[in-house]
């Protein structure tokens, strides 16, 4: 994928990077893989505000993803590569040989054409789903199972890809793209390859209107704020909360730097080989 840059003719152009979409194939989603998608503006059943910032937007529909991969031993083409408003990857369109379609994640460098096929012997090619005991050592995956079954959760953003580094006593180590080795069942499936749109990080949208148009809204600094409305608001001039040193708060108090949110004694602590920020790579 290749970004579109724009000549500085006005201030939001000068530093506007936006995607080519040189690789959509196809205009509008298979009709029977969408579904409507209800928006909330941030509130939740009761008409209250429960997550700031969001409201407006354009209109969406939910493309209907097969994070399960659920056709084992079916081959499938590629007939389209398509845009998805609710994620930052593309997604593949599958034309089954039995006559079914789905959507999938588009892995970096799959073009149209191209087979692909998911089971537990299929060959470790480009797109194909297997289990992680099927997948050679060192091998780029996306859409990791945690459980297997439960389908892909690991690794299905625009770029993301895991390691598959070892494998011992039923488990396999995989290294997440946040630097955590973890150790997942061998019967997990995952998919090979990188996700596609690997230059998603690299968008400027250039101006405030188009973050609207994503249906996000303006966000205002606490330390901006008055005393009534944030603990880090007030003081004369630009000051750290109120006049003194205060540590980076949310509007309702809690730590915002530093402050370890993950529960203690989690089950799944059993399973982290490596956390993502290991003592050993401090300096």
């Amino acid at each position: 994928m290749a970004l579109k840059t724009y000549r500085p003719l006005t201030p939001s152009q000068r530093f506007k990077q936006t995607p080519s979409f040189s690789e959509i194939t196809k205009d509008y989603p298979e009709k029977s893989l969408v579904e409507p998608r209800k928006r909330t503006g941030g509130r939740n059943n009761h008409g209250r505000l429960t997550s700031r910032h969001i409201g407006g937007g354009h209109k969406r529909k939910y493309r209907i993803i097969d994070f399960k991969r659920k056709l084992r031993g079916v081959e499938a083409t590629v007939v389209a590569i398509e845009y998805d408003p609710n994620r930052s990857a593309r997604i593949a369109l599958l034309n089954y040989t039995s006559g079914e379609k789905a959507y999938i994640l588009a892995p970096n460098g799959l073009e149209v054409g191209a087979k692909v096929i998911a089971g537990d012997n299929v060959p470790p090619e480009l797109g194909n789903a297997l289990p992680l005991k099927s997948i050679p050592l060192g091998a780029a995956i996306h859409n990791v199972e945690l459980t297997p079954g439960h389908g892909g959760q690991i690794a299905r953003s625009a770029g993301q890809q895991a390691i598959l580094n070892n494998r011992e006593g039923g488990y396999a180590l995989v290294r997440l793209p946040s630097g955590e080795i973890r150790r997942i069942h061998e019967n997990a499936y995952a998919t090979i390859g990188q996700v596609g749109n690997t230059d998603h990080m690299n968008v400027s949208s250039g101006k405030a209107g188009r973050t609207r148009w994503l249906g996000r809204r303006p966000h205002v600094r606490g330390m901006v704020m008055n005393p009534v409305d944030h603990p880090m608001g007030g003081g004369q001039g630009k000051s750290k909360g109120g006049g003194g040193r205060h540590h980076p708060v949310s509007p309702w108090g809690q730590l915002a730097k530093g402050f370890k949110t993950r529960r203690k004694h989690k089950p799944s602590d059993a399973f982290i080989v490596e956390r993502r920020k290991s003592k050993s790579k401090k300096k």
